[in-house]
């Protein structure tokens, strides 16, 4: 099993968690981005710089991911493409993607593309909270559990 993480965009603390649980758990995570990253010694977490352009991140992570990896990404469509390939999509906020609900949530996210297209401010999302920290460190372990019990 691996974690591979939409890095461009991650934030530092959500990194530091899988810094931490990567250690701990002796997991590789790849952070990919299309600029080079900084990485804490060791040899369970590894950056990948891509080139820059649209979606190459993301279409690095779809063609590495296997069945039972792990994706962390706050990007909708990453999060589906890779659950159609049988891996699994945390958000930094803790929540994992379901099958049940991506089609929906990209249904949202395309909506609101189209508003923001239209001129209408939308506004971002809140910055990640303690709470938001402590939801991802929770779910990112209740996987990692999961995952060697199996």
């Amino acid at each position: 099993m691996t974690i591979w993480v939409d890095a461009d965009a991650c934030p530092r603390v959500i990194k530091d968690i899988l810094f931490r649980a990567a250690e701990r758990t002796q997991t590789q995570v790849f952070l990919v981005a299309n600029q080079p990253l900084a990485t804490p010694p060791g040899k369970w977490v590894r950056s990948l710089t891509v080139p820059k352009g649209f979606d190459v991140a993301d279409n690095h992570i779809v063609a590495q991911v296997q069945v039972g990896d792990l994706v962390v990404t706050a990007d909708i469509p990453l999060a589906a493409e890779v659950m159609d390939k049988g891996a699994q999509a945390l958000n930094p906020r803790g929540e994992l993607y379901r099958d049940d609900t991506i089609r929906q949530r990209l249904n949202m996210r395309d909506f609101m593309d189209t508003l923001r297209a239209s001129g209408i401010q939308t506004g971002g999302p809140p910055p990640i909270s303690q709470s938001d920290r402590q939801d991802f460190a929770n779910a990112l372990d209740k996987y990692l559990q999961q995952q060697r019990r199996s």
